[in-house]
């Protein structure tokens, strides 16, 4: 399609008016890459603050991708590439985005950054949804500069005619900045469908979240819930995994209390912080990078964290066949509690 003086200053000032947008969603994007590498080194593993770890905290709920985290948590080496490969990523795409340069190309990466951040953090954010605004808003951010481009401050609009090999082509502004190859008719439609869809995907995912949209309202990230399976009794040992689904991500739960009750209530088996604060680590065997440790003063379990526990008690070898209960206190106050069968 030629493309005509008037079109083009069409786009040229849409791109111009979404300037601060793109500068300020690219830097989103750029900055998460200048905080792990450049202010602070975030890909050591076993280090405090490396961004596995971070990764694992959106695992309990989230939506459609949880079995790639899952995989990736579970594998620590393909885990540290694809934080690598996301950081860097991240960098390239915010810095492009922020120039103005392959700006079409850079809001797909942004719609796809933004998206995946959206579907596996949405849930998190103790006051605000943070992680969900974070998310939906660098979609609708990314779908707009991808409709505008980048405008009259944008190297696309500087360097890029130059490049005679590249604009010969006619995928070129699907890509870049300018003039979209289609008719006013099918740039409407994609405008409208695309926005609708948007709209969609928020309604969506703030409903499944957080129940934003109709019924009660819910914030999966203010008390810790811990989850308890495959609890048995036999051999003189007790196990059980728990899991922590819920909670705020910057901060643990604390384990202060295990208890092993009989059906009259009877606490057979009791650890308190203190025991819990020196449980044997050769008796914790954790699944992910998040991982159940002792600390100063309790079992401390991280969002995402998932751990079998083995305790011995001599007190467990002679016990009757029957149901009995276990009890978990966190420093809160809460507890969780599950049946097991003594075999």
């Amino acid at each position: 399609m030629k493309q005509t003086t008037a079109t083009n200053r069409v786009f040229n000032l849409s791109g111009m008016f979404t300037l601060a947008l793109r500068l300020v969603v690219g830097w989103t994007y750029f900055s998460a890459f200048w905080r792990r590498l450049v202010l602070e080194n975030k890909l050591v593993e076993d280090a405090p603050g490396y961004i596995g770890e971070k990764f694992n905290h959106f695992l309990p709920n989230a939506l459609g991708i949880k079995p790639v985290i899952e995989y990736l948590v579970t594998t620590p080496d393909v885990l540290w590439w694809a934080m690598v490969a996301f950081t860097i990523i991240e960098g390239v795409v915010g810095f492009l985005f922020m120039l103005g340069y392959f700006t079409r190309l850079a809001s797909i990466g942004v719609l796809a950054l933004a998206g995946g951040i959206l579907l596996g953090s949405g849930w998190l954010g103790s006051t605000c949804l943070d992680e969900w605004r974070i998310g939906i808003l660098g979609v609708a951010a990314g779908f707009t500069i991808f409709m505008s481009g980048g405008g009259y401050y944008s190297l696309d609009r500087i360097g890029l005619p130059k490049m005679s090999w590249l604009t010969k082509y006619k995928w070129y502004p699907w890509i870049t900045s300018g003039e979209l190859p289609v008719k006013d008719n099918a740039l409407k439609k994609m405008a409208i469908v695309g926005s609708a869809a948007i709209l969609f995907l928020t309604l969506f995912t703030n409903q499944a979240f957080h129940g934003g949209v109709w019924g009660k309202l819910h914030n999966k990230s203010v008390k810790p819930k811990i989850e308890i399976t495959d609890a048995s009794l036999q051999s003189s040992k007790l196990q059980f995994t728990l899991s922590r689904v819920e909670g705020i991500d910057v901060y643990g739960s604390f384990l202060i209390g295990v208890a092993l009750q009989d059906a009259e209530g009877n606490e057979l088996v009791k650890l308190d912080m203190e025991d819990l604060a020196h449980f044997p680590v050769e008796d914790i065997h954790n699944e992910y990078i998040a991982k159940v440790k002792p600390g100063k003063y309790s079992l401390v379990i991280p969002l995402g964290a998932k751990a079998t526990l083995d305790i011995k008690d001599n007190i467990l070898q002679n016990l009757p066949q029957g149901t009995y209960k276990l009890v978990l206190t966190d420093i809160s106050g809460q507890t969780w509690e599950t049946e097991v069968q003594s075999i």
